[in-house]
């Protein structure tokens, strides 16, 4: 019965420093990740405690205008007689549409005597439509200001 009763010395509970660092490795573990992600900008400690905006169904709507640009039929410069015909829409939104509206005629200039002065072999070059959108852009931003249009569309652009 005494050897029954009698456990070995030698025989202690296994893991005493293993169970102590598991959880703490698992703890600096989850820290560096919580700090990696509030550096790289992916949530923010203070967003949390920050108080909700509620902001109103028209601000996040926007309603867009189109506003049209009379056809442009030039005749291009060179040995050959060749035309372009081109039509364009300003985009913009409802509180700057009648300005746009008004200052057509100036907008039509700056398009025109842009595009009269493109030499005609530039027009067969790949990539020649987003060279001319950009520089419309351009020029509506001199003549209608930086926050009057958001876009200039290209609906028509053909060359006979």
């Amino acid at each position: 019965m005494t050897e029954a009763a009698d456990t070995p010395e030698d025989e202690k509970p296994k893991g005493g420093i293993g169970r102590i660092l598991l959880p703490l490795g698992l703890v600096v573990i989850m820290a560096g990740g919580g700090f990696a992600s509030t550096y790289l900008g992916f949530w923010s400690p203070m967003g949390l405690l920050a108080k909700k905006e509620d902001v109103p169904a028209e601000a996040t709507l926007p309603s867009t205008e189109f506003v049209d640009i009379p056809q442009i039929v030039l005749t291009l410069a060179g040995p050959k007689s060749r035309i372009l015909i081109m039509t364009v829409k300003i985009e913009t939104d409802q509180k700057h549409r009648a300005e746009i509206e008004h200052l057509i005629p100036r907008v039509l200039d700056s398009f025109n005597s842009f595009l009269a002065g493109v030499d005609a072999t530039a027009f067969e070059k790949r990539g020649i439509l987003d060279i001319v959108r950009d520089e419309l852009a351009t020029r509506a931003v001199f003549v209608l200001g930086k926050d009057a249009f958001t876009d200039i569309l290209i609906t028509e652009f053909r060359i006979q």
